[in-house]
């Protein structure tokens, strides 16, 4: 059926098999092939007795289970989760409701002025922070924590509360926060002050490092990630004189219109569609969605090499956390040779491990060379700001070109129209030269040290999860680590319950995947590990997570 989900699972991959009859040979069939080389399985029905999304609802619960299984083939079949996380909530026994209750309780009590401060600014404020995670049964436990300050791995609440962060300013503090050179370089650029308009000495030496990090040929900054995949796309086609891009499902780049889209059928149908309310179809009419590793999406863009300006890839998929173990250099190395070869800009996504993985970022890791690529939250160290780094063939388009003084040297390029009013921020500019300067100083080991510490952390805890029959699992690339619920036992609402039992053992995380910063000591992580293990043993004594 064309709209199951799509989903991946150790070495296995699901996902849709077009059935071309229109007529149901009977009421319900399943169907599993084997062609030698791949498991095909549909679901043939009849319309007069099932509704689309009634056999879509059958074919999650059938890839849950087979995931499960495929997870921990030893598992007995008693142990194997009958139905997603969620629905857990949306019919909780007596066991869960009591636990469920005394736990907001606690959860209430400790972070109650969060809590307050939550109901004053829910009416005047909209902000989804305020909502996610919610669920009736939850209504009581969906408040954002409020902080007062951070320092290092730490955050302190307004109720006095001390938290290992995880969450890390969304993976932008890489040395954590409020480091004494980047406070340092702050507090001398606020003497100075920070007008809007002219250059300060900080952005050209910005620029200067990024070439050195990066091998960058030319630089441009904006405020935000969003402004600088709009100034990429931007020169992609100004170049190319092509209008389409394409993109992989999962991942993001930015809140353009252009690239929030999801595919009509992925891979069968890869034209994109709008991802959100409030986008017309007009503004992703030009975009293919395609599934990321799969061969067939080199198939695509070499049918459609004429049109494309431009593929927009995020290396590793920094938001899912199924997807951090989903690496593929191979892919990616085929991916640069067909657009090479077919002139269409490469756009990396160096967004969140540019400069955690490597300090020449993905590029350097997977041994590609892109001919555009976004940086952000890391260089930046916390403070707004968005990169398009790259070649001059793209870049010249900014400014017309570089040129010198005392020769008859002139801008030679048509210009694009871009601007930000707060790119090159005088105080972004001083905190990214002190953490890039810092990053220089350190040299790769800072990076290889992380990963390391990382990938033990996530060995010892999966270890500890097969061990005692949990079915979680955590994935990880470089210094960045996802959970996984596997068999979907513990999703949307029960993985915010998950999240909150962390917070009552002093752990902050927000979302399913957080990272580690070198401020982070051993002793950090270790205590981080126990909050995990004994997060995942108190769901399970209230029964929202099976034994």
């Amino acid at each position: 059926y064309l709209d199951t989900p799509q989903t991946r699972t150790h070495d296995l991959e699901f996902r849709p098999y077009p059935v071309n009859w229109s007529t149901a040979r009977c009421d319900l069939t399943l169907s599993v092939l084997d062609d030698g080389t791949e498991i095909v399985g549909f679901l043939e029905y009849s319309t007069d007795l099932f509704a689309g999304d009634t056999i879509v609802e059958m074919m999650r619960h059938a890839l849950l289970l087979l995931e499960a299984i495929t997870a921990a083939p030893d598992r007995r079949l008693r142990e194997l989760p009958l139905q997603p996380g969620t629905e857990l909530l949306d019919c909780p026994t007596p066991k869960q409701q009591h636990y469920l209750k005394a736990f907001a309780q606690r959860h209430e009590q400790r972070t109650e002025h969060s809590k307050q401060l939550a109901a004053l600014a829910r009416p005047p404020l909209a902000d989804r922070r305020y909502t996610n995670g919610f669920h009736p049964q939850l209504k009581e436990l969906v408040y954002p924590l409020v902080v007062d300050r951070a320092e290092g791995a730490y955050l302190w609440d307004v109720d006095g509360n001390e938290y290992l962060d995880l969450t890390l300013s969304y993976g932008a503090a890489l040395l954590g926060h409020n480091p004494p050179f980047v406070k340092a370089a702050l507090a001398e650029q606020l003497e100075r002050g920070f007008p809007l308009g002219p250059q300060t000495p900080a952005t050209a030496a910005v620029a200067q490092l990024l070439r050195s990090l990066t091998g960058s040929e030319r630089v441009a900054f904006s405020g935000t990630r969003t402004e600088a995949f709009i100034a990429a796309i931007r020169l992609a086609r100004a170049r190319t004189q092509r209008p389409k891009i394409a993109l992989f499902a999962g991942s993001y780049h930015g809140t353009a219109d252009t690239t929030l889209a999801r595919a009509h059928s992925l891979n069968l149908n890869p034209q994109g569609l709008p991802l959100s309310a409030g986008i017309p179809i007009s503004s992703v009419a030009d975009v293919l969605v395609l599934d990321y590793g799969h061969p067939r999406s080199l198939e695509i863009i070499e049918a459609q090499a004429a049109e494309l300006a431009a593929v927009l890839v995020e290396p590793v998929q920094s938001q899912i956390a199924a997807r951090l173990d989903l690496q593929p250099k191979g892919f990616l190395q085929q991916l640069r040779q067909l657009t090479q070869a077919q002139n269409i800009a490469l756009i990396f996504d160096e967004v969140v491990f540019g400069f955690r993985i490597h300090p020449g970022g993905c590029q350097a890791w997977f041994e590609i060379d892109a001919d555009l690529a976004v940086y952000g939250k890391p260089a930046g160290g916390g403070l707004p700001l968005g990169i398009v780094a790259g070649k001059a063939a793209y870049l010249d388009a900014i400014d017309g070109g570089s040129w010198q003084f005392g020769d008859p040297s002139a801008p030679s390029v048509l210009p694009v129209e871009f601007g930000s009013t707060y790119g090159a921020h005088p105080l972004a500019m001083a905190g990214t030269r002190a953490v890039l300067q810092e990053i220089q100083r350190r040299g790769p080991q800072l990076q290889a040290q992380l990963n390391q510490r990382t990938a033990q952390f996530v060995d010892r805890l999966n270890t500890e999860f097969l061990a005692k029959h949990m079915p979680l699992q955590l994935k990880h690339f470089g210094s960045r680590f996802g959970l996984v619920a596997l068999g979907g036992v513990m999703t949307g609402a029960g993985a915010h319950v998950f999240r909150s039992h962390l917070l009552e053992r002093g752990i902050y995380l927000q979302g399913d995947c957080g990272s580690f910063s070198t401020a982070h000591t051993d002793a950090d992580i270790e205590v981080i590990a126990t909050a995990f293990h004994d997060s995942a043993q108190a769901m399970r004594s209230g029964g929202l997570l099976p034994d």
